[in-house]
Formats: structure tokens, C-alpha cells, sequence
């Protein structure tokens, strides 16, 4: 059989671990439904053409397996959906139709729309199962695994996707070893097809010349597969959370109280092996923008432990800042955790595998890189030219990926230029702050400064000492300088002169 011949003579072992995977996901279908029961939805794209001809392999080695087949595969007996739109491409159109004929498909020509043409079809015949092409980052696919029942309200039938976790370079890396045929429009500079209203070619593939018409290269040449679909017509929807919305509402928060709380994953914190150095750091960092801390909290490398944290947080709290924990070893399970607390799955993200496939290379060469599961449907990238990997937001967490106080010196900065032009952490009123200190015992001070407390509530008041030989040190915060300045002299005035003096 040609393409798993061709599969097989590859070099590329990615490609090879993708198409060993979806020729399984094929065999048990095909083992758990007779064929009658199967059908497989051809849109005439690029991914459903990359469908087509892994399930013509499929079918082929079912068959050799079941010693029924001859060693040729002459006929496609898997009955095929085309969903047939006058907004579709006459290109993608008459792909769809010279493919049917070139490899004898059974295609059922549904004109109305996807649902109720649907409903008809499965009525009509005993369909149990449809193949789909459908890949992780399409809209479609959040929630779905490889086998997946149909959505309420939807007839019932077993979503079937053997290429969920195919990226853009798997699906091109796969159509030119086996040089299928694939429709004209993707040498043309289209990239993610739809319909004629809202997709138009990528224009990062585009040519310049001055004495022609705009021209596009063809597009395998596309080398983010994260921009993919650049080229489809975008509808916009705030994606910033109830912190702000951009920069016109950064004002309107300059007077409220914002807060946030840390939370720090590892075991070697608690157990005292190595010293947290991000906290201090994150907690002043926090301080500087004008935002209260509410908490920090150290949790052990445990999947239910930061769930547990983090759900907590995040309802309680304007923005949650989490670190440690991310990665590939088996105690990295702080994306593992905040997806638990938001009751998603962990899925591959192509855009985020992109960025890794560049950082590390020739090490990202499995089934899916561990690294590149992020929390499905919450999950957004922050990209920033400085970092090599973007950090990562869900909803109202931000999770650093920093190991030492340098390295969250840069994501730090990085997070603040982001934040000047998408408003979801807007910078506050700065908190300004006083220390004096006494010679005097806690005794002798602690009343006046509890009813110092209470006349100004606005003001974080509190007392330490270095030693406890050492001086009283007494600080004063808040966002009002004045204030400060009343509180500090109301207290001077019920001592003898001298007894404090002011810490630069």
C-alpha cells in the first residue's frame, strides 16, 4: 500500500510516531464497528485529504490483518459525507469530486446544513461512527479525545478523530512524503480554508513584486504553524477578565483595591532543601503596580494540592500568580493542577508545541511533547519578543515559568509591556509607605498604636523587630501620602519628642 510504504521509508520519526498512532485509532474503529457502520466527512481540506489517506491505510492493514486482503487496495468501501455549501470554493468543490472518482469514494452529497443533513443521513442508514479530521486549536475540538460521543441535542453517533493531535507541520509533513494531491488553493497562499466570505490567503506567505499582481507562496511554505489561520476573517471577543479591558479602563481602577496572592509549587520549598527566592521578589513586584498580596502559599508537587490552591484563589482573588512545577518531570504538575481546578482536560496545543519544537528540536520528537499540554478552552498565550517561550494565562492565573529571581525579573517586565496594551493587569494607584523606629517596649506602644489602627483604617500599620534585643521598627503603607503623614504625627504627639526617628 503506497502510503504506508512511503511512511514507512521516512526519516521522520515524529511523523512516523503521529501515523502509527492514527492508523490505531483507525484499526479499533474498524474492529468495534462493522463498515456498514462507519462513515467518514470529507470537507476537501487539508486535513480531511490527510484523513482520507490514513484511512485508506487503515483500511488496507485491517484488512491484511484479518488475512482478507490481496495486497491491493482497489475500492474505498467507507461511506463518505460532503456537505455540499454555495459558499464553498469552486476549487474545493471540484477537488471534493475528482478525489471521489480517483479513488472510487461512496459520497453522500448533503446540500442542507450540517446538523439536519445529519439527523437525515443517520436515519437513513445504521451509522454508528464518523471519522473526522477534526485537530486540536480547531474550534470544534474542545473536549474531544479520540473517540468521543456526539454533543446533546446532536443525533448520537461516536466522533472518530484520528489526527486530534496533529499539528499544521504533521499534516503538510505527511501529504508531501506521500505526495498526495491536495486542492489547488493551499499553492495559492491559503493556509486554513472555510468559505469564500471569510477566508482569504495568509498574508505572511505573500510575494512582493512591484509589477504584478500580488502573489503567495504555497502553503507548506508557512513556517509558524501557530498562524495558521491568519488568513480567516477574525471576530473578535474580549478575552481580558473583569481586572480591566484595556487602557481607557485603567483609569477607572486607579482608586479601587486590586489583589492578588502567590503560590509557589514545591516540595523542596517545604521541606526546606533550597530557599524560595521567587516569593519575596514576585510579592514586591505585585506591590509595585499598586496591588494588595491577600496570600502566598507554598503546596507540594501534587496534581490535587494545587487544584485545591488555586480553586480557592482564583474566586477570591482578582489575579493568582503561581510558579514552580512546569515541565516535563513527574513532579511538574502545576498545569495538571490548575486545569483540575477549572474543570478542563490537559490537551496539546499546537501553538504552544510550536514554540518548544523551535526551542528544543531534535528532543521533541514523540507522540506529543508533555510540555505541550496546556488547560484546554482557558489557555492564553502572552507572547513578547524577549521571551523564548510565551508565559501562560487561565482566566485570572498567570503561571511563571522563571527558576531563579533573574529569570522572573524578565517575565516580570515582559508581563508589564504586555499588560500597556491589553489592560488585564492595569497598573493601580503605587502604595507609598513610612518605618520609624523605638527604643519603646511592645507593652508601651501597643495601645496607642491599636487605636492609631482604627482612625485610620486605610492604612496598613504594622510592627516588627529585627531582633528581639533590637529596636521597635513600626511602618506605615498605604496610597495616600497625606494620610500616612497624619498618622505618623498623631503618634509622635502622645510620645515625648525623639522617641522615634524616622528609617530611610
Amino acid at each position: 500500500m503506497e502510503i504506508d510504504k512511503a511512511i514507512r521509508e521516512s526519516d521522520d520519526r515524529r511523523l512516523k510516531t503521529k501515523y502509527n498512532n492514527a492508523i490505531y485509532v483507525i484499526k479499533r474503529a474498524l474492529a468495534l464497528y462493522s463498515i456498514e457502520e462507519v462513515a467518514f466527512s470529507f470537507n476537501g481540506g487539508k486535513d480531511s485529504t490527510v484523513l482520507l489517506h490514513l484511512l485508506r491505510a487503515g483500511y488496507f492493514l485491517h484488512k491484511m490483518e484479518q488475512k482478507c486482503s490481496n495486497g491491493g487496495l482497489t475500492s474505498f468501501p467507507i461511506r463518505t459525507i460532503y456537505f455540499e455549501s454555495s459558499a464553498a470554493f469552486p476549487e474545493i468543490n471540484s477537488f471534493t469530486y475528482d478525489t471521489a472518482s480517483s479513488y472510487g469514494l461512496q459520497l453522500d452529497i448533503i446540500s442542507s446544513d450540517f446538523k439536519s443533513g445529519l439527523e437525515k443521513l443517520l436515519k437513513a442508514n445504521p451509522i454508528r461512527a464518523i471519522f473526522l479530521g477534526v485537530r486540536i486549536g480547531d474550534p470544534t475540538a474542545v473536549g474531544q479525545e479520540q473517540f468521543s460521543p456526539s454533543s446533546p441535542g446532536w443525533p448520537p453517533f461516536m466522533r472518530v478523530n484520528p489526527i486530534l493531535d496533529w499539528s499544521y507541520r504533521d499534516v503538510w509533513a505527511f501529504i508531501l512524503t506521500c505526495k498526495v494531491q491536495y486542492c489547488s488553493l493551499y499553492d495559492q497562499g491559503y493556509t486554513s480554508i472555510g468559505s469564500i466570505h471569510d477566508t482569504v490567503p495568509n498574508a505572511l506567505l505573500s510575494i512582493s513584486d512591484s509589477c504584478c499582481k500580488e502573489k503567495f507562496k504555497p502553503a507548506y511554505l508557512l513556517s509558524d504553524g501557530r498562524l495558521e489561520r491568519a488568513g480567516r476573517a477574525k471576530k473578535f471577543s474580549s478575552s481580558i477578565n473583569n481586572v480591566g479591558n484595556g487602557s481607557g479602563s485603567v483609569d477607572s481602577h486607579k482608586s479601587s483595591l486590586l489583589v492578588a496572592s502567590a503560590i509557589a509549587v514545591g516540595e523542596e520549598i517545604l521541606f526546606g532543601t533550597v530557599e524560595d527566592q521567587l516569593g519575596p521578589s514576585l510579592r514586591r513586584k505585585i506591590h509595585s503596580i499598586g496591588w494588595s498580596v491577600s496570600q502566598t502559599v507554598v503546596v507540594q508537587n501534587d496534581k490535587d494540592s494545587v487544584a485545591e490552591e488555586v480553586e480557592r484563589r482564583k474566586s477570591t482573588n482578582d489575579m493568582v500568580f503561581i510558579y514552580g512545577g512546569v515541565g516535563p518531570l513527574h513532579s511538574d504538575v502545576t498545569l495538571a493542577g490548575v486545569a483540575k481546578a477549572f474543570g478542563v482536560r490537559l490537551a496539546p496545543d499546537e501553538e504552544f508545541e510550536e514554540y518548544l519544537r523551535h526551542l528544543i528540536s531534535d528532543h521533541c520528537t514523540g507522540d506529543q511533547n508533555e510540555m505541550a499540554l496546556l488547560p484546554e478552552g482557558i489557555t492564553e498565550l502572552l507572547h513578547h519578543e524577549k521571551l523564548a517561550v510565551p508565559l501562560i494565562k487561565c482566566q485570572n492565573v498567570i503561571i511563571f515559568t522563571a527558576t531563579n529571581a533573574t529569570e522572573l525579573d524578565k517575565e516580570w517586565d515582559c508581563l508589564i509591556e504586555l499588560t500597556r496594551s491589553c489592560g488585564f493587569l492595569p497598573t493601580m494607584v503605587p502604595y507609598v509607605s513610612k518605618h520609624l523606629q523605638t527604643n519603646l517596649s511592645d507593652v508601651e506602644t501597643a495601645q496607642p498604636l491599636s487605636k492609631l489602627c482604627l482612625e485610620f483604617p486605610d492604612l496598613n500599620i504594622g510592627c516588627y523587630r529585627k531582633s528581639r534585643k533590637g529596636p521597635l521598627i513600626i511602618s506605615f503603607e498605604g496610597k495616600d501620602q497625606t494620610q500616612i503623614e497624619s498618622a505618623v504625627e498623631s503618634l509622635c504627639k502622645l510620645f515625648h519628642p525623639g522617641t522615634f526617628s524616622g528609617i530611610h
